[in-house]
Protein backbone atom coordinates (compact mmCIF):
# COMPACT_ATOMS: atom_id res chain seq x y z
CA UNK A 1 0.00 0.00 0.00
CA UNK A 2 2.64 2.50 -0.98
CA UNK A 3 1.34 6.39 -0.73
CA UNK A 4 -1.69 5.64 0.69
CA UNK A 5 -3.60 7.63 2.96
CA UNK A 6 -3.49 7.46 7.35
CA UNK A 7 -7.46 6.56 7.21
CA UNK A 8 -6.17 3.59 4.43
CA UNK A 9 -3.80 2.08 6.28
CA UNK A 10 -5.81 1.93 9.52
CA UNK A 11 -8.77 0.00 7.51
CA UNK A 12 -6.53 -2.37 6.32
CA UNK A 13 -5.42 -3.03 10.02
CA UNK A 14 -8.95 -2.85 11.21
CA UNK A 15 -9.94 -5.76 8.17
CA UNK A 16 -7.26 -8.00 8.79
CA UNK A 17 -7.56 -8.01 12.85
CA UNK A 18 -11.57 -9.05 12.02
CA UNK A 19 -10.79 -12.00 9.76
CA UNK A 20 -8.37 -13.35 13.11
CA UNK A 21 -4.94 -12.48 12.08
CA UNK A 22 -2.41 -10.80 14.43
CA UNK A 23 -1.30 -7.95 12.87
CA UNK A 24 1.79 -6.02 13.05
CA UNK A 25 2.47 -2.47 11.54
CA UNK A 26 6.01 -0.36 11.14
CA UNK A 27 5.63 3.25 11.07
CA UNK A 28 7.66 6.40 11.78
CA UNK A 29 5.47 9.36 10.77
CA UNK A 30 2.83 10.92 12.71
CA UNK A 31 0.13 9.79 9.60
CA UNK A 32 1.05 6.17 11.08
CA UNK A 33 0.18 6.74 14.30
CA UNK A 34 -3.20 5.35 13.97
CA UNK A 35 -2.51 2.31 12.15
CA UNK A 36 0.30 1.31 14.92
CA UNK A 37 -2.21 2.21 17.78
CA UNK A 38 -4.63 -0.04 16.13
CA UNK A 39 -2.34 -3.06 15.40
CA UNK A 40 -2.01 -5.85 17.62
CA UNK A 41 1.53 -4.81 17.60
CA UNK A 42 3.26 -1.35 16.08
CA UNK A 43 7.07 -1.11 15.67
CA UNK A 44 7.92 2.28 15.22
CA UNK A 45 11.40 3.95 14.05
CA UNK A 46 13.83 5.09 16.74
CA UNK A 47 15.93 7.67 15.06
CA UNK A 48 13.63 9.17 12.22
CA UNK A 49 10.07 8.14 13.65
CA UNK A 50 8.44 11.07 15.46
CA UNK A 51 7.45 11.38 18.96
CA UNK A 52 3.84 11.08 17.64
CA UNK A 53 4.58 7.69 16.00
CA UNK A 54 6.73 6.37 19.06
CA UNK A 55 4.05 7.04 21.73
CA UNK A 56 1.31 5.15 19.85
CA UNK A 57 3.62 1.77 19.03
CA UNK A 58 4.32 -1.00 21.61
CA UNK A 59 8.54 -1.45 20.62
CA UNK A 60 10.81 1.37 19.18
CA UNK A 61 13.26 0.18 16.99
CA UNK A 62 16.14 1.82 18.88
CA UNK A 63 18.75 1.58 15.30
CA UNK A 64 16.29 1.66 12.39
CA UNK A 65 17.23 -1.53 11.34
CA UNK A 66 14.39 -3.63 9.86
CA UNK A 67 16.30 -6.91 10.23
CA UNK A 68 15.69 -5.91 14.33
CA UNK A 69 12.05 -6.65 13.35
CA UNK A 70 13.18 -10.78 13.34
CA UNK A 71 15.20 -10.11 16.56
CA UNK A 72 12.29 -9.01 18.15
CA UNK A 73 9.80 -11.97 16.93
CA UNK A 74 12.38 -14.48 17.69
CA UNK A 75 12.48 -13.23 21.22
CA UNK A 76 8.86 -12.85 21.50
CA UNK A 77 8.37 -16.65 19.99
CA UNK A 78 11.39 -17.03 23.23
CA UNK A 79 8.95 -15.78 25.57
CA UNK A 80 6.22 -17.39 24.21
CA UNK A 81 7.28 -21.25 24.42
CA UNK A 82 8.77 -20.89 27.79
CA UNK A 83 5.82 -20.21 29.15
CA UNK A 84 4.44 -23.09 27.72
CA UNK A 85 7.29 -25.47 28.61
CA UNK A 86 6.67 -23.77 32.39
CA UNK A 87 2.80 -24.68 32.29
CA UNK A 88 3.55 -28.29 31.14
CA UNK A 89 5.95 -28.53 33.86
CA UNK A 90 3.53 -27.30 36.84
CA UNK A 91 0.13 -29.03 35.12
CA UNK A 92 2.33 -32.46 35.60
CA UNK A 93 3.35 -31.55 39.30
CA UNK A 94 0.07 -30.66 39.84
CA UNK A 95 -2.16 -33.45 38.13
CA UNK A 96 -0.08 -35.88 39.90
CA UNK A 97 0.13 -34.76 43.55
CA UNK A 98 -4.01 -34.17 43.22
CA UNK A 99 -4.07 -37.69 42.30
CA UNK A 100 -1.83 -39.60 44.48
CA UNK A 101 -3.33 -37.78 47.51
CA UNK A 102 -6.99 -38.36 46.68
CA UNK A 103 -6.38 -42.02 45.84
CA UNK A 104 -4.73 -42.32 48.91
CA UNK A 105 -6.68 -40.24 51.16
CA UNK A 106 -9.97 -42.34 49.64
CA UNK A 107 -8.77 -46.00 50.10
CA UNK A 108 -6.32 -45.57 52.96
CA UNK A 109 -7.38 -42.62 54.34
CA UNK A 110 -4.55 -41.18 54.78
CA UNK A 111 -2.14 -38.32 52.86
CA UNK A 112 1.07 -39.49 51.44
CA UNK A 113 2.20 -35.76 50.95
CA UNK A 114 1.84 -33.68 53.97
CA UNK A 115 0.86 -29.46 53.68
CA UNK A 116 4.51 -29.10 54.56
CA UNK A 117 6.13 -31.10 51.52
CA UNK A 118 3.22 -30.14 49.16
CA UNK A 119 4.81 -26.49 50.45
CA UNK A 120 8.10 -27.48 49.67
CA UNK A 121 7.55 -29.37 46.29
CA UNK A 122 5.43 -26.09 44.96
CA UNK A 123 8.39 -23.81 46.55
CA UNK A 124 10.73 -25.52 44.21
CA UNK A 125 9.16 -25.90 41.52
CA UNK A 126 7.03 -22.29 40.88
CA UNK A 127 10.15 -20.53 42.30
CA UNK A 128 13.21 -22.38 41.13
CA UNK A 129 11.77 -24.50 38.17
CA UNK A 130 10.04 -21.44 36.57
CA UNK A 131 13.61 -19.53 36.56
CA UNK A 132 15.44 -22.83 35.23
CA UNK A 133 12.58 -23.05 32.53
CA UNK A 134 12.51 -18.99 31.84
CA UNK A 135 16.19 -18.28 30.87
CA UNK A 136 16.07 -20.62 27.89
CA UNK A 137 17.76 -18.43 25.23
CA UNK A 138 15.61 -18.57 21.93
CA UNK A 139 17.05 -20.87 19.40
CA UNK A 140 17.15 -20.67 15.09
CA UNK A 141 14.51 -23.34 14.97
CA UNK A 142 11.62 -20.61 16.38
CA UNK A 143 11.56 -18.81 13.17
CA UNK A 144 10.68 -22.13 11.26
CA UNK A 145 7.77 -22.87 12.90
CA UNK A 146 4.25 -20.91 11.51
CA UNK A 147 2.61 -18.15 13.35
CA UNK A 148 0.66 -18.91 16.70
CA UNK A 149 -3.42 -17.75 15.83
CA UNK A 150 -4.87 -15.62 18.77
CA UNK A 151 -7.68 -18.60 18.92
CA UNK A 152 -5.10 -21.19 19.32
CA UNK A 153 -5.05 -22.69 22.94
CA UNK A 154 -2.01 -21.74 24.83
CA UNK A 155 -1.79 -25.65 25.53
CA UNK A 156 -1.49 -27.59 22.92
CA UNK A 157 -2.03 -31.23 22.21
CA UNK A 158 1.65 -31.85 22.04
CA UNK A 159 1.48 -30.48 25.39
CA UNK A 160 -1.11 -32.54 26.73
CA UNK A 161 0.76 -35.81 25.57
CA UNK A 162 4.02 -35.04 27.35
CA UNK A 163 2.44 -34.03 30.58
CA UNK A 164 -0.28 -36.93 30.84
CA UNK A 165 2.68 -39.26 29.98
CA UNK A 166 5.01 -38.48 32.77
CA UNK A 167 1.84 -37.63 35.27
CA UNK A 168 0.49 -41.12 34.73
CA UNK A 169 4.31 -42.71 35.77
CA UNK A 170 4.33 -40.47 38.36
CA UNK A 171 1.14 -41.89 39.84
CA UNK A 172 1.75 -44.97 38.84
CA UNK A 173 5.19 -45.27 40.71
CA UNK A 174 4.21 -43.52 43.79
CA UNK A 175 1.10 -44.99 43.95
CA UNK A 176 2.99 -48.43 43.98
CA UNK A 177 5.26 -46.88 46.68
CA UNK A 178 2.17 -45.97 48.66
CA UNK A 179 0.17 -49.19 49.07
CA UNK A 180 3.94 -51.73 48.28
CA UNK A 181 6.27 -49.61 49.22
CA UNK A 182 6.61 -51.16 52.75
CA UNK A 183 7.01 -54.95 51.64
CA UNK A 184 9.17 -53.97 48.85
CA UNK A 185 11.38 -51.87 50.86
CA UNK A 186 11.02 -53.99 54.05
CA UNK A 187 10.70 -50.49 56.07
CA UNK A 188 7.93 -48.89 58.14
CA UNK A 189 5.39 -46.09 57.31
CA UNK A 190 7.70 -43.06 58.17
CA UNK A 191 10.27 -44.23 55.81
CA UNK A 192 7.94 -45.52 53.17
CA UNK A 193 6.35 -41.83 53.13
CA UNK A 194 9.75 -40.32 53.32
CA UNK A 195 10.14 -42.53 50.00
CA UNK A 196 7.59 -41.20 48.55
CA UNK A 197 7.62 -37.52 49.33
CA UNK A 198 11.54 -37.70 47.68
CA UNK A 199 10.86 -39.63 44.71
CA UNK A 200 8.08 -37.11 44.05
CA UNK A 201 10.32 -34.40 43.98
CA UNK A 202 13.37 -35.96 42.26
CA UNK A 203 11.00 -37.06 39.69
CA UNK A 204 10.12 -33.42 39.33
CA UNK A 205 13.81 -32.29 38.97
CA UNK A 206 14.62 -34.98 36.14
CA UNK A 207 10.69 -33.75 34.19
CA UNK A 208 12.75 -30.38 33.99
CA UNK A 209 14.69 -31.75 31.50
CA UNK A 210 12.01 -33.26 29.30
CA UNK A 211 10.02 -29.88 30.25
CA UNK A 212 13.00 -28.12 28.05
CA UNK A 213 12.10 -29.66 24.71
CA UNK A 214 8.56 -30.02 23.99
CA UNK A 215 9.01 -31.34 20.74
CA UNK A 216 12.56 -32.41 20.00
CA UNK A 217 13.92 -36.01 21.70
CA UNK A 218 16.64 -34.61 22.64
CA UNK A 219 16.23 -32.70 25.60
CA UNK A 220 20.04 -32.15 26.44
CA UNK A 221 20.79 -30.25 23.53
CA UNK A 222 22.31 -26.94 24.66
CA UNK A 223 22.19 -27.68 28.17
CA UNK A 224 26.00 -26.74 28.47
CA UNK A 225 25.05 -23.14 27.52
CA UNK A 226 22.52 -22.42 30.25
CA UNK A 227 24.27 -22.25 33.40
CA UNK A 228 21.69 -21.08 35.24
CA UNK A 229 19.71 -24.35 34.84
CA UNK A 230 22.37 -26.60 35.54
CA UNK A 231 22.75 -24.52 38.62
CA UNK A 232 19.05 -24.35 39.81
CA UNK A 233 19.04 -28.38 39.33
CA UNK A 234 21.66 -28.56 41.66
CA UNK A 235 20.77 -26.19 44.07
CA UNK A 236 16.81 -28.11 44.02
CA UNK A 237 18.95 -31.34 44.60
CA UNK A 238 20.87 -30.26 47.39
CA UNK A 239 18.25 -28.67 49.25
CA UNK A 240 16.38 -31.72 49.07
CA UNK A 241 18.96 -33.80 50.57
CA UNK A 242 18.81 -30.92 53.41
CA UNK A 243 15.52 -31.73 53.60
CA UNK A 244 14.80 -35.61 53.98
CA UNK A 245 18.04 -35.78 56.42
CA UNK A 246 18.85 -32.99 58.10
CA UNK A 247 14.95 -31.08 58.83
CA UNK A 248 13.58 -33.99 59.92
CA UNK A 249 10.91 -32.90 62.52
CA UNK A 250 10.25 -29.80 59.97
CA UNK A 251 9.38 -32.09 57.36
CA UNK A 252 8.05 -34.89 59.01
CA UNK A 253 10.71 -37.48 57.10
CA UNK A 254 12.81 -40.27 58.13
CA UNK A 255 16.58 -40.41 56.67
CA UNK A 256 17.55 -42.65 53.98
CA UNK A 257 20.10 -45.00 53.24
CA UNK A 258 22.40 -45.17 49.97
CA UNK A 259 20.13 -47.73 48.39
CA UNK A 260 17.13 -46.13 49.30
CA UNK A 261 18.37 -42.84 47.77
CA UNK A 262 19.49 -44.75 44.82
CA UNK A 263 16.09 -46.38 44.04
CA UNK A 264 14.80 -43.01 44.27
CA UNK A 265 17.27 -41.71 41.73
CA UNK A 266 16.16 -44.62 39.90
CA UNK A 267 12.53 -43.98 39.71
CA UNK A 268 13.05 -40.44 39.04
CA UNK A 269 15.58 -41.13 36.09
CA UNK A 270 13.15 -43.74 34.34
CA UNK A 271 11.12 -40.01 33.22
CA UNK A 272 13.89 -39.71 30.63
CA UNK A 273 13.45 -42.52 28.40
CA UNK A 274 9.63 -42.01 28.78
CA UNK A 275 9.82 -38.62 27.59
CA UNK A 276 11.87 -39.96 24.94
CA UNK A 277 9.56 -42.37 24.02
CA UNK A 278 6.09 -40.84 23.82
CA UNK A 279 7.51 -37.74 21.51
CA UNK A 280 7.16 -40.80 18.59
CA UNK A 281 3.44 -40.73 19.29
CA UNK A 282 1.73 -38.84 17.02
CA UNK A 283 -0.95 -35.91 17.75
CA UNK A 284 -3.62 -34.81 15.74
CA UNK A 285 -2.94 -30.59 14.72
CA UNK A 286 -6.66 -29.79 15.89
CA UNK A 287 -7.28 -29.05 20.07
CA UNK A 288 -8.54 -32.39 21.95
CA UNK A 289 -10.76 -29.92 23.75
CA UNK A 290 -12.25 -28.68 20.33
CA UNK A 291 -13.58 -32.02 20.28
CA UNK A 292 -16.16 -31.69 23.36
CA UNK A 293 -17.80 -28.58 21.90
CA UNK A 294 -21.16 -29.01 20.84
CA UNK A 295 -21.80 -28.69 16.99
CA UNK A 296 -24.38 -25.51 15.95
Amino acid sequence: MARSSPFDKLLMVQCLKQKGHVVAVTGDGTNDAPALKEADIGLSMGIQGTEVAKESSDIVILDDNFASVATVLRWGRCVYTNIQKFIQFQLTVNVAALVINFVAAVSAGELPLTAVQLLWVNLIMDTLGALALATEKPTKELMDKPPVGRTEPLITNIMWRNLLAQAFYQIAVLLTLQFRGESIFGVNEKVKDTLIFNTFVLCQVFNEFNARKLEKKNVFEGIHKNRLFLGIIGTTIVLQVVMVEFLKKFADTERLNWGQWSACFGFAAASWPIGWLVKYIPVPEKPFFSYLKWKK
